[in-house]
């Protein structure tokens, strides 16, 4: 149990690394890039940029660990659903990293002299729908549905809060895809995302103060099976 106890703890402060990485990022990547082809032209310092860069960087490795934590108590109750979650968050990261590479691609364009401005405006652009397909519609899955299922049935956290994982997710993914389609803009999105916010901070913080929850029966090494049961 002691051990589980760690990994809850560990699971919680990456949960809030993710916060503390990705919001600071996205910040300051809008702040940059707000004319990318007067990016390239430009002769600013570029520290704030690297700054962000490696933020995401961060971001990735914590988002990975999350769900490497996570894996050896919640397949306890559901070892498909557990596999899923570790999944979700890897396909995540690999959108983030590819997002990170087009940035650099942007940085090689203005230290070369390189590209045009149109050239410049596309590798943005290439960086928001990496953002909109990773952070946008596969986190609903993973920490919106998968991970809100898991801590409801295992109980891991208290269960009224995952039903916003449960209720939050779904709403995330119906708002991105319609910004996809241009359905509405994203400024919308950033309201309907409040129950996933709220119940991605109340996991961090929760679990990285209290660990997980010591009467839920997952957290004993030899138990299978369904929680609720």
């Amino acid at each position: 149990m002691a051990d589980d106890q760690r990994h809850g703890r560990i699971f919680g402060v990456l949960f809030i690394i993710t916060f503390l990485t990705s919001i600071p990022a996205y910040l300051i990547f809008e702040s940059v890039f707000d004319d990318p082809a007067g990016f390239i032209g430009g002769d600013g310092g570029m520290g704030w940029l690297y700054f962000a860069i490696l933020l995401e960087f961060f971001l990735v490795l914590s988002n990975v660990g999350t769900g490497v934590v996570l894996y050896p108590i919640a397949r306890r109750q559901n070892e498909a659903l557990a596999i899923g979650y570790v999944a979700a968050r890897i396909i995540e990261s690999v959108f983030i990293a590819v997002g990170i590479v087009f940035v650099l691609g942007l940085v090689t364009m203005r230290l070369e002299g390189l590209g045009t401005a149109d050239m410049a405006t596309l590798l943005y652009e290439l960086k928001d729908w990496t953002f909109l397909l990773g952070p946008g519609l596969i986190v609903p899955f993973g920490n919106g549905l998968i991970l809100g299922y898991l801590m409801y049935r295992s109980g891991l956290v208290p269960r009224r809060m995952a039903w916003l994982g449960l209720i939050g997710g779904p709403i995330v993914f119906f708002s991105n895809l319609g910004v996809m389609f241009d359905w509405w803009d994203r400024s919308t999105v950033m309201i309907l995302v409040l129950p996933e916010a709220i119940w991605e901070l109340f996991i961090g913080f929760y679990c990285a103060i209290f660990g997980f929850r010591r009467d839920s029966p997952i957290v004993r090494p030899n138990w299978r099976g369904d929680a609720v049961a």
